[in-house]
């Protein structure tokens, strides 16, 4: 019976199998291949098919078993390439416009498991206290081992105001942990910023959108119309958390930052994967220091802007190493509901660093640490706390008051990274302004 449906199966499939080797629309033909088509794994995919269509326990349809089939080819080559079906395909449009309906994470797959990249800002997962890297390892009490990436996320995603119980493995705790979180529409910001002591601003981006790049130039002209005399003394950009999105999102933000030379290049295969953006001669800080603070959830377009402003010394990046995701993924439409992402090339810094499964090394490194403010030593005297102390011929002034957080606290408390970024920001800042006096 076996080979009976063997010999059924064998001559359509395979010449479904050749046609299946016509490009995709959108994808360019690549070089003849040296090689005929491998006959033995043929055979072997025919009679697993076979099998299945008869011994399994229950029937199965053919579409389906080729749909799995196509989701097994791409899932095997790496963990960013992947079949998009209807819903998924549909999300990814809408996810890149800045809206759309989930938890607001970030993710990939990691040894069967749900591998949070980053949390999104404002969202139930960042409030939840989801961390970069944590495992995912249950949905709503249903394994995630053995599911998709698509499956999993169709899982935490549903009807705003209902609530979704994942269950979470995450380095140094010794047992896994349930999370209940409430789903809602997810509307991201990807731009937010604001001055953190006169002259010295702060932008957060949360994710790279198509519009990212315009939305960083009026943050950036908001900014100094708040600075004395319309100039900015300094600029932290934080990129900490950001999984990355659009690459010509993060194209347009280094450039607004660097005057010359190479952004990025990409290498791959086929002709439009051979890419290199080059930035225009216009620098919106006019040359005032940045620093750059990145970590493990900075990821992909981030890693590009970073890389960018480092190998230029345009910026100090500071932190922890980026996540290490240097890759290209080409989204090609199968036909107007499915398409597939696909990796196309690998991308380049200017300085010609391959930063894959590897990230960006920091300038600076900094622990992830969390700091008190110290009680004062009431046995230290001060000159103007000593009886008769002569009074200052200047009138005297405030001393200088340290950064505050939104909270009121010092930034150093509120938030270490940004309170060392703000301290080294100055001192860049003094010495520029030495060498232009």
């Amino acid at each position: 019976m076996v080979e009976d449906v063997k010999k059924r199966l064998a001559a359509p499939l395979f010449a479904a199998l050749l046609l299946g080797l016509a490009p995709l629309p959108g994808l360019a033909r690549d070089q003849a291949p040296n090689k005929g088509l491998p006959l033995d794994e043929l055979r072997v995919f025919a009679e697993v098919f076979g099998r299945i269509k008869q011994d399994y326990v229950e029937p199965v349809d053919d579409r389906k078993l080729l749909r799995d089939a196509i989701r097994g080819m791409l899932s095997g080559l790496d963990p960013h390439s992947a079949y998009l079906d209807e819903d998924a395909f549909e999300d990814l449009r809408v996810g890149t416009s800045g809206e759309f309906g989930g938890l607001g994470i970030e993710v990939g797959m990691e040894d069967g498991f749900v591998k949070v990249i980053a949390p999104i800002d404002d969202t139930p997962a960042q409030r939840a206290g989801i961390q970069s890297g944590d495992l995912i390892i249950r949905i709503d009490k249903q394994a995630v081992k053995g599911l998709s990436l698509n499956e999993a996320v169709k899982l935490m995603r549903g009807k705003p105001g209902t609530k979704v119980v994942i269950q979470i493995v995450r380095k140094g705790r010794e047992a896994p942990f349930e999370l209940t979180l409430e789903r809602a529409v997810i509307k991201t910001a990807s731009v937010k910023s604001r001055m953190l002591e006169p002259g010295y601003a702060y932008v957060r981006l949360s994710q790279f959108q198509s519009h990212t790049g315009d939305e960083l130039k009026k943050h950036l002209a908001r900014l100094r119309k708040k600075a004395k005399g319309h100039h900015l003394k300094g600029l932290v950009l934080d990129l900490r958390n950001n999984p990355g999105g659009v690459l010509q999102a993060a194209v347009a933000v280094a450039d607004a930052f660097i005057t010359d030379g190479t952004i990025v290049y990409t290498e791959g295969r086929i002709e439009d994967s051979q890419l290199r953006f080059r930035a225009q001669p216009d620098d919106l800080l006019d040359g005032a220091p940045m620093v750059v603070l990145v970590n493990g959830g900075s990821a992909s377009a981030s890693e590009i802007v970073a890389g960018a402003l480092q190998d230029h010394h345009r910026a100090v990046i500071m932190g922890q190493r980026t996540f290490g995701k240097g890759s290209v993924q080409t989204i090609v439409p199968v036909n107007e509901k499915t398409a597939i992402k696909l990796t196309t090339a690998r991308y380049f810094t200017p300085s010609g660093r391959s930063i894959q499964a590897e990230g960006i090394e920091p300038d600076i490194v900094l622990n992830n640490l969390v700091v008190s403010e110290g009680g004062k030593d009431e046995t230290l005297l001060r000159e103007s706390e000593l009886a008769h102390h002569l009074d200052n011929p200047n009138g005297g002034s405030d001393p200088a008051k340290a950064a505050k957080g939104k909270d009121g606290k010092p930034l150093a408390e509120q938030d270490y990274a940004l309170g060392e970024a703000l301290n080294l920001l100055k001192g860049l800042a003094f010495l520029r302004a030495g060498e232009h006096t």
